[in-house]
């Protein structure tokens, strides 16, 4: 049944092929895990095969070290007709005990397609039901308006290195 589950949480130890030359998860490897938990979400919401459009805000807080339990949590932040926005927090711990750390935060957005001719189909929405969900919303399209400036800009200014 779809639009009843708005948070899934993944849960894995990080492993020795996931980290770089530093000995650390690599961002690469944070970004598959976000774009999984995205993907996961927002299937489990709209109930369509869905994809990524965007991701905005992201921001590498700490590192993920080799054999960390790592959290990745996605929950549903606003929806437009056919969109769905997700705040996602990586957060890690030492298995054997510790503090869970914030690691990674960001804004995903997929975009569910039907199965027919894979255009864009309508979502369940969602409607913000308090104080923290309308925030969330509210910073959700801030972060997406704020990627969408940046990518005109850079747009912009490679036409004109063009011309």
């Amino acid at each position: 049944m779809s639009g009843t589950q708005r948070e899934l949480t993944m849960r894995f130890l990080a492993e020795p092929t996931d980290v770089n030359y530093g000995g650390k998860v690599h961002g690469g490897m944070v970004m598959k895990w976000i774009d999984q938990a995205g993907y996961a979400a927002a299937v489990a919401w709209s109930g369509h095969y869905s994809v990524t459009v965007a991701v905005g805000g992201i921001r590498f807080v700490a590192p993920i070290r080799i054999s960390d339990l790592v959290t990745v949590r996605a929950k549903l932040v606003h929806t437009g007709t056919t969109s769905m926005h997700f705040a996602i927090d990586v957060r890690a711990r030492d298995p054997m005990g510790g503090e869970e750390r914030l690691c990674t935060h960001c804004i995903i957005v997929f975009v569910a397609l039907d199965a027919a001719e894979g255009k864009p189909t309508p979502v369940p929405a969602w409607t913000p039901e308090c104080d923290d969900d309308r925030r969330l919303a509210e910073y959700a399209l801030q972060v997406m308006d704020l990627s969408k400036g940046i990518e005109e800009t850079v747009q912009r200014l490679a036409a004109e290195a063009v011309g």
